[in-house]
């Protein structure tokens, strides 16, 4: 039998985001967000929820932390909410803002919890995009290094693990819609692909930046990273003929080719520039320079996956659909493929060219409809199911000596989950929104016990 042992510095977490679980968007100097906008505008969320209570995480974050650690997690990846440390997304730092991430940063160093802090996961001060439009100028990527100077800053000495912005598509080309609204915010309407383009070419500008800001403004050594959810072409076979198609897909599939590429390589792929055409960003003299910074790690956030094969005709692969039948839970897009989790590792240490290049896995989980039954229990065997298989491909990445050091659940618990408000939970703790409980599932128990083992249970 196949003993999936895990080694021993494997690290073992969970993620969350401070606009979906922090609520207090009105406490202690902090300001609106694009999302606190987005979200109260009627017709953006559905049943118009917003992240204004979440997970009153801002006032239980001791509860919370104290679940982490009686469930043994000793790494908790979470966010830093831009709008809490510089209200204004420039100009004076509120300090008040700060001593929230204080007191919750003791606190895990008290349980022996290791923080891993994002800088922006898409909460970006409202107050920046009434000035100049978000990313959809240059300013920002100042703004940014300015916000993360002020936060390293005051945080260096308990926070070691830097990463500097999440999943950079998503509040970029899904916040920003060619002449019909987007999902996400800002909600800003363009009319031409090409100033979408724009916007994801700052973002990488400030992640530039940004990791100038954490070397320069770090008491102590630490690591840098960026998290990314780029695209993953899955051979629909291990015969050589697809897993050179998948590798030719890889530049081309989804983004990749205009974030992951510029970031790592610090260039363009060639593939991808000669796909934009007309739509590519404008590009100055330094700015690839700028945003290909030296990684210490690369975050890959890991749902799904595309199934590819090879053709004998141009351009050598196909992208191949689901069939109706084919399995997923409870998100349009989350089709069920744990191979997705492996490929990607493995296309950016071969495909990338990044052989030595840490990864760690900062977000994996999936939606369930997940239902209190009568003793009070949610046993979501569909999450156990999804979460196993998946581990198990992480397990078959670290066995062939890929360089994937840790795996990061998402989610710690239940939250305001973007567009979808409530009603999607991806949580391995249920929260009872209308009293706060917290109520920790199958899954978090089995993922407990994976932990304990060092192993897939």
């Amino acid at each position: 039998m196949t003993s999936y042992q895990f080694p021993d510095d494997f690290l073992w977490g969970a993620a969350t985001a401070a606009y979906q679980i922090e609520g207090a968007v009105d406490k202690d100097g902090r300001k609106p967000s694009v999302w606190d906008t987005f979200s109260a505008t009627p017709d953006r969320t559905l049943n118009g929820d917003t992240g204004a209570v979440a997970c009153d995480h801002y006032h239980r974050y001791l509860d919370d932390i104290k679940l982490m650690a009686a469930l043994g997690i000793k790494h908790y990846r979470f966010s830093i909410a831009w709008p809490r440390i510089i209200p204004d997304g420039r100009g004076q730092v509120n300090e008040a803002g700060v001593d929230f991430y204080r007191r919750l940063v003791d606190t895990l160093l008290d349980y022996g919890i290791t923080p891993h802090a994002t800088l922006f996961h898409w909460d970006s001060p409202q107050a920046l995009e009434d000035l100049y439009g978000s990313w959809r100028s240059r300013e920002i990527a100042i703004d940014f290094a300015d916000y993360v100077t002020a936060v390293v800053s005051r945080l260096g000495d308990r926070i070691t693990h830097w990463m500097t912005m999440n999943e950079i598509t998503c509040f970029t080309h899904m916040g920003y819609g060619v002449n019909a609204p987007p999902v996400h915010a800002p909600g800003t309407i363009v009319s031409t692909p090409k100033q979408v383009w724009q916007t994801s070419h700052h973002a990488l500008l400030a992640h530039g930046l940004g990791c100038q800001a954490i070397r320069a403004a770090s008491p102590r050594s630490c690591s840098v990273a960026l998290v990314d959810n780029f695209a993953v072409p899955v051979p629909i076979g291990e015969a050589p003929a697809h897993v050179a198609a998948a590798r030719k897909a890889f530049h081309v599939c989804g983004p990749n080719g205009g974030l992951l590429f510029p970031a790592l390589t610090g260039a363009y792929s060639r593939l991808f520039l000669k796909q934009l055409g007309d739509a590519a960003p404008d590009i100055q003299e330094g700015d690839l320079k700028i945003i290909h910074q030296p990684l210490d790690a690369l975050g890959f956030n890991v749902y799904s996956g595309v199934y590819v094969r090879s053709i004998d005709q141009e351009p050598g692969y196909e992208l191949l659909e689901f069939p109706p039948g084919y399995p997923r839970l409870h998100m349009p897009w989350l089709h069920i493929v744990p191979e997705a989790l492996y490929w990607g590792v493995r296309h950016i240490s071969e495909t990338v060219g990044q052989p030595t290049l840490p990864i760690f896995v900062t977000e994996n989980g999936c939606a369930a409809q997940d239902q209190l039954n009568a003793q009070g229990e949610v046993i979501d065997s569909d999450r156990i199911f999804y979460l196993r298989q998946y581990l198990k491909a992480a397990h078959r990445a670290v066995n062939e000596g890929l360089p994937l050091k840790g795996y990061f659940v998402w989610s710690l618990m239940d939250n305001f989950e973007w567009s979808w408000g409530y009603d999607r939970r991806f949580g391995l703790i249920y929260i009872d929104y209308d009293t706060q409980t917290r109520i920790p599932k199958a899954s978090a128990r089995w993922y407990a016990e994976c932990i304990a083992q060092n192993c897939v249970v």
